[in-house]
Order: structure tokens, then sequence, then C-alpha cells
């Protein structure tokens, strides 16, 4: 399972033309789901996002998560938004494969189990639209982008 994490300031997913999704300050995700990916992969990938510490503390450091963003225990919120294409293969040609991505049924599937483990973990949870021609409105702070994977069996 891939994951591409931005921190922002604000975030929203449109679909033609009216908003999905949207948040204030936190983590937009956007998620990939790899053909060997199971629900322990969500689950971990799940936990590493919401441990990892890319919010400043008050000297400036990386010293915060996502559910203590401040060191005093306010959280922020997840925009997640299902992104097959972070499985590019372009390695060969101009044209890149998607051969690694899940199955859309498995990949939709996993997305929603994700999302749900997420909701149950994190206060405020928006979505985009599984297989939705989506427009993603961000303003990264910092910018700080984290690109993380996690493997079935690793």
């Amino acid at each position: 399972m891939m994951a591409l994490l931005q921190r922002v300031s604000q975030a929203r997913v449109d679909i033609d033309g009216q908003v999905v999704g949207a948040i204030g300050r936190g983590l937009l995700v956007l998620l990939c789901a790899e053909r060997e990916d199971t629900d322990e992969c969500a689950d971990r990938m799940l936990a590493k996002i919401l441990k990892l510490r890319i919010f400043s503390d008050a000297a400036g450091k990386m010293n915060h998560n996502v559910q203590n963003m401040d060191g005093a225990g306010m959280s922020g919120d997840l925009l997640v938004v299902s992104q097959f294409t972070l499985a590019a293969d372009t390695v060969g040609g101009n044209r890149p494969g998607f051969s690694a991505a899940a199955a859309p049924a498995e990949g939709r599937r996993l997305y929603e189990y994700f999302v749900s483990q997420a909701r149950l973990r994190h206060p405020v949870v928006q979505t985009g639209q599984f297989g939705a021609d989506m427009q993603v409105h961000l303003t990264n702070d910092g910018p700080v982008t984290i690109p993380l994977q996690i493997r079935a069996g690793a």
C-alpha cells in the first residue's frame, strides 16, 4: 500500500463542481492499494499515518502527529483520496503502466476498509469518491510532502 501525505492548512475535493470532502489543518492522504495488499497493510498504513510526527512544535521541529498537532491534544483533519496512479510504472516507454495497482474491486474494498478504520480511530475524516474524476485543491503547509509504502508480509 502506498500513500502520499501532504501537510495542509486546508484541502478539498470537488466532483462536477460540488465539494464532496473538505478539511482545515491536517493531512491530505493520497492512497493507493497495490496487488498484494491486505487489510493488515491498511491497518499498518493507518497506524503509521496517525503517529507520523510531521507537525511542528513551538521550536519549529517536527515533533507532533496529526492526533496531537499542537502538543496539547488538538487533532488535525484527514482527507483520504484514492489515487491508483501512485502505482505508476514509468521505467519502460513514455506511457505509465498501472499493473502494480490493485484491481478496481479490491482497490475499492481496501480503500473503504482504510476509511472505515480511520473513522474509528480519528475524529475528522473526509474523503473523495473512489473511481471518480476529482479535482483536489490544497494549500500545502511547509511544504511538507511525505511518501509512505507498506509492503504485504514485510
